[in-house]
């Protein structure tokens, strides 16, 4: 064999041999690539779902605590309510609670502007509603005879001075009608709190009816006042102090 001969083949064996071994460098080059690519993949989907799982840990974490929060607010006691229990029952013998509000006219009323005399003072749920009615007809009835025994007679609710003197016209009312819409003077005579019609719970007026004597002491308590004949029997109590 020629020296060209073997030059050639040499060549060409290189060539094969070359030829052979870039396909070979291709394939080693993608596999790595691949596998890289997927595990590059696979912790990325492993970050995403830690952090939804994050997100959603912290949103159900906030969730019960807004809860809870509104759960709180309605264990408030109302305040009236809270003062009626601290104020307690009056009793018969105690001096009467000192008061001063606004009365029908565009007048005032006070505790001490009876002072040297007898004082009725009766607490009614509401004004123009029928119990009312009959018992603020039945001592404005009687209010001559109450002067009389030296005893004056004041009606008491929480109504605003407005239904009042509406109150007053409508039926010819005589005797004079106070309004404690702030409830303090309901509240220390212990007639404002809680009460119960029809399986309902609410808070009110509690029909109650207090005999004063001219040195400010409570003689007579009733409680819970039945309309028919009640001021006939506060009128007898009077006569009798």
């Amino acid at each position: 064999m020629s020296k060209k001969t073997r030059k050639k083949s040499s060549k060409s064996t290189s060539r094969a041999k070359g030829a052979k071994a870039k396909p070979a460098k291709r394939a080693t080059t993608k596999k790595p690539s691949g596998a890289v690519a997927r595990k590059v993949a696979k912790k990325a989907k492993a970050k995403t779902g830690a952090t939804k799982s994050t997100a959603t840990k912290k949103k159900s974490a906030a969730t019960p605590s807004r809860r809870s929060g509104t759960k709180a607010a309605p264990a408030r006691k109302p305040a009236a309510l809270t003062s009626v229990r601290k104020a307690g029952p009056l009793a018969e013998g105690q001096s009467a609670p000192a008061f001063a509000l606004p009365r029908d006219g565009g007048q005032s009323v006070s505790l001490a502007d009876y002072a040297g005399r007898n004082l009725v003072i009766f607490f009614y749920p509401r004004a123009d509603t029928p119990g009312c009615t009959l018992e603020a007809v039945a001592f404005s009835r009687l209010a001559d005879a109450f002067a009389e025994a030296g005893t004056a007679v004041l009606g008491v609710s929480a109504d605003p001075i407005a239904a009042q003197e509406k109150f007053r016209d409508k039926h010819e009312l005589t005797v004079p009608l106070a309004s404690d819409e702030a409830l303090g003077m309901l509240t220390a005579y212990g007639v404002w709190g809680e009460k119960s019609m029809y399986g309902r719970t609410f808070m009110g007026i509690s029909r109650t009816t207090v005999l004063i004597d001219p040195e400010g002491k409570i003689v007579r308590i009733w409680r819970n006042v039945k309309v028919d004949g009640h001021a006939d029997e506060v009128l007898a109590a009077a006569r009798s102090t």
